[in-house]
């Protein structure tokens, strides 16, 4: 029997706003190393602890190290990204798919008496044949008997962290390839078939690391310091990479370690501290280790343990340890020579303890705020994203429009406030709006912006807002205290 529907009387319908876009994560460091565990296809993998890095690369890969550093700060940093750097060629390979427990068993491989597989490397073809597995004891037995079929152009080999076969080119480069496997039952327990592997990862040509840093860049957003687990990264690329940070329109800061003791004269100019100073960079920070290779590792935990979203939870570097680091033992001629060059140093002080010290980017600013005001236009720049994107409706033309943008920017410059980045204080920059040299932020900033009604008629027919400009006064930090004790008898 029909029926009228209730939508003729009474219509309800449903508006889902979108989802709101993410502000980055100022908490995430790349560590590129040459480890060959991640291939070229993959460049980059996160882990959220060091067991799982462990798992990976084992206990002492440099990737491994500098991660353990990362991982050994208090409060612990949530996440580490590897990435690979090809700094010599990379062979051609084929990664079999992950095999579940059941698919590893021996029984399987072992029934194969006379196994047959095709495969292609380098181009040609290659047939095996007669592949007797009855004998293997153990998984890494079946990698090494496919092997000996292989040899001399490729290898076979069992990858245990993930759990499956990888056939391994014997040349390097370019034109090193490796093919999808077929022909029988044995590439189908192997996972090497097309149907079950995933895309072969042809070779690649050396990289030196400032092509591997762009295209960190251009692979994700994820990452916002960068560093290298290479004990003999040179200096032209220290110095190349610190200036490609330098130019990038989305913020990224880079870390070094320097073992060179010339650092410590006040009169030498070819370490790399100095020369890093010497081109003022306001993205790059280097600490002085003669014992630890990757101690900037440590360094960035500690920064990046700050969660701005927080109350009062942003830092000073300085006074900050750096655990598993062994401090510098220096005389006060070298620790102001390495303060002179803007060189940061774990060193030990006469009452039994060591600290962080001082905790700037070359240019001499300090990386507490440089890493606070980066996550602060983040932030703003994603607020004011989100109004309009999840909005629905239009944010006018008009006063009461201009009212809604500073109103949300003022949302996030209280956060900066609660956190601790920003605080009322006195200021004594440039005037604008009613904001005087000498006047006294009571909220720890000021916004202001132009009227609508002086508004060109060009910038009103492109729909732009006036322009909006913000007064903040950084909180700061003790870093240093003098004390005058007055005695009297």
């Amino acid at each position: 029997m029909a029926q009228l529907p209730v939508s003729a009387v009474v219509n309800v319908s449903l508006n889902m706003a979108p989802t709101a876009a993410a502000t980055r994560d100022f908490g995430a460091l790349l560590i590129l190393g040459t480890s060959p565990v991640i291939d070229t296809r993959e460049r980059i993998r996160t882990y959220n602890n060091i067991e799982s890095v462990a798992s990976d690369f084992g206990i002492s890969a440099p990737e491994y190290l500098a991660a353990q550093k990362y991982f050994a700060q208090s409060p612990r940093p949530a996440v580490v990204l590897i990435g690979r750097w090809p700094k010599t060629a990379t062979a051609g390979l084929l990664h079999g798919k992950i095999l579940t427990t059941a698919e590893q068993a021996l029984s399987g491989f072992q029934a194969i008496t006379a196994g047959t597989m095709s495969i292609t490397v380098d181009g040609t073809a290659k047939s095996l044949t007669a592949i007797n597995l009855s004998g293997v004891t153990n998984i890494n037995g079946v990698a090494s008997a496919i092997s000996a079929k292989l040899s001399p152009a490729a290898t076979c080999v069992w990858d245990g962290g993930q759990k499956r076969f990888d056939i391994i080119s014997a040349t390097t480069g370019p034109a090193s390839t490796v093919s999808y496997a077929a022909d029988g039952a044995l590439a189908a327990l192997l996972g090497l078939q097309s149907s079950q592997a995933p895309a072969p990862v042809d070779g690649v040509a050396a990289e030196n690391i400032l092509a591997t840093v762009q295209k960190a860049v251009d692979m994700t957003a994820n990452w916002y310091g960068c560093m290298v687990a290479d004990s003999t990264l040179g200096e032209a690329d220290i110095l190349a990479t610190g200036q490609f940070i330098e130019s990038l329109d989305q913020s990224r800061i880079f870390g070094v370690t320097s073992s060179d003791t010339n650092a410590l004269a006040s009169g030498s100019t070819t370490d790399i501290p100095y020369k890093l100073k010497q081109l003022g960079l306001a993205r790059t920070f280097v600490q002085f280790s003669t014992t630890t290779p990757y101690a900037a590792a440590s360094l960035f935990g500690r920064a990046f343990s700050v969660n701005f979203q927080g109350s009062n939870t942003t830092i000073t570097l300085k006074f900050k340890q750096e655990p598993t680091v062994v401090a510098e033992q220096l005389t006060t001629s070298q620790a102001a020579a390495l303060k002179a060059k803007n060189a940061n140093v774990f060193v030990q002080y006469n009452n039994d303890t060591a600290i962080i010290q001082e905790g700037v980017m070359c240019n001499g600013a300090f990386i507490d705020e440089r890493h606070g005001l980066d996550w602060l236009q983040n932030d703003v720049q994603t607020a004011i994203w989100n109004l309009q994107y999840t909005g629905g409706t239009k944010i006018p033309q008009t006063a009461a429009g201009m009212n809604r943008i500073c109103a949300v920017i003022e949302a996030r410059l209280d956060q900066a406030v609660r956190n601790g980045l920003l605080a009322p204080g006195v200021w004594n920059g440039n005037e604008f709006g009613a904001l005087k040299a000498g006047d006294f932020l009571s909220k720890g900033y000021y916004v202001f912006a132009n009227s609508i009604d002086t508004q060109s008629q060009a910038d009103r027919e492109a729909r732009k807002a006036p322009p909006i400009q913000v007064a903040i006064k950084l909180a700061g930090a003790v870093h240093f205290v003098d004390v005058l004790v007055n005695v009297n008898r």
